[in-house]
């Protein structure tokens, strides 16, 4: 995990975040070079070594945290997991963007988020498993827990960053989704008021290509982020799988938002390499070939690339993130193994914030029935 980003200085509507639709932003090409984009490179000129080495060991310790994710449910561990695998460098990048104070609203995908958020990977399976209402407290990192209503969290995130605006406090909202979400009213309706009230919320899109079985092709004749312009909210294409690019442009929404600018669109075009949960089959409904294409440019492959060339790697630092990733994936397994069976009666705690007569009734009758119950 890295330390929170550095602010931004204020920037103009026009600079914030320009009309980048007709093609995405990038800022490292698969194969390691650095593209000249003098915009979006002032906005990471401050990305030395170290931190393009931390980039890249968070990256591969959230690729590790999904890898013992999708096994621990292959193995019984877990009811349901929903992989990021591909999908680093979106997550990563954009993350490392936030500041401490900055709220997160997320989808059900976003483990690599939670980590470099500050999340102990001993949480991240709680609510898979089925032994907690939720993984871990939002309040101790400002991000919520997994949200399986899709698109929901577009609205909690709109309504949560006009409250911030009113109260005063220049920070910005982040909300994730998937391609698949854009077609949810939520969304729409997330868009429509964010737009009207300038709530300084980010809407980060994952378009990782499918939304379970349906092609992004059938959620949109257009690029994702043009939608945005017809809420008046200006939108940003960027390669979801080039970290440096997504850091760079999520900093541009981010800072926007905290200087009062208002709503950001950005539609990360990356690729879910796996399953869209553990439930599904993906060969059912798209080719080897298009999952060998997007292999090749695997993002965690393409940073060690970039620090291969810029005279980066060696063999300690690699040692030091293989340490790392095993630290963290056997914290992440043993927990989840060993994390005890909740009490039945924490299923009527956290439904009101009051007592509620329905609840005190339902309880009642649960207890007697584990009471006379053979378990």
């Amino acid at each position: 995990m890295s330390d929170t980003s550095t602010r931004l200085p204020t920037m103009t509507w026009a600079a914030a975040v320009p009309d980048r639709v007709s093609y995405p932003v990038q800022l490292v090409q698969p194969d390691g070079r650095r593209v000249l984009d003098r915009e979006h490179a002032a906005l990471v000129a401050d990305v030395g070594p170290d931190k393009l080495r931390q980039l890249y060991e968070d990256m591969v310790v959230a690729r590790r945290i999904d890898a013992e994710g999708t096994a621990l449910q292959r193995q019984g561990q877990l009811g349901l997991w929903a992989p990021l695998l591909g999908q680093e460098a979106a997550q990563i990048g954009s993350a490392h963007a936030l500041c401490a104070d900055d709220y997160v609203f997320c989808s059900y995908r976003e483990a690599g988020v939670a980590y470099q958020r500050g999340v102990d990977p001993a949480q991240i399976t709680r609510l898979w498993r089925g032994a907690a209402h939720s993984c871990w407290d939002p309040a101790e990192i400002n991000m919520t827990n997994p949200a399986i209503v899709v698109g929901a969290q577009g609205l909690h995130a709109t309504g949560y960053a006009y409250a911030a605006h009113l109260d005063g406090a220049e920070i910005a909202v982040i909300t994730y989704f998937g391609d698949g979400a854009t077609s949810q009213g939520d969304i729409a309706e997330a868009l429509g008021f964010a737009a009207s009230w300038s709530a300084p919320v980010v809407f980060f899109c994952q378009n990782n290509q499918w939304a379970i079985s349906a092609p992004v092709r059938v959620q949109s004749a257009t690029p994702i982020a043009r939608r945005a312009y017809g809420y008046g909210i200006p939108g940003v294409q960027v390669d979801g799988n080039d970290a440096l690019a997504v850091l760079a442009v999520t900093r541009q929404a981010v800072a926007r938002a905290r200087a009062g600018g208002g709503p950001s669109f950005i539609e990360a075009i990356t690729y879910r390499m796996g399953p869209h949960t553990t439930a599904d089959d993906p060969t059912r409904y798209r080719t080897a070939a298009e999952t060998e294409l997007w292999q090749q440019r695997d993002p965690i492959d393409r940073l060690r690339r970039l620090l291969e060339r810029e005279e980066l790697w060696d063999s300690e630092f690699e040692q030091r993130v293989r340490a790392r990733s095993d630290e963290v994936g056997t914290r992440l397994r043993t927990a989840t193994i060993e994390m005890p069976d909740p009490d039945p009666m924490e299923l009527f705690e956290h439904v009101y914030t009051t007592e509620h007569p329905l609840i005190d009734a339902e309880r009642r009758e649960y207890a007697a029935y584990l009471k006379g119950a053979d378990l």
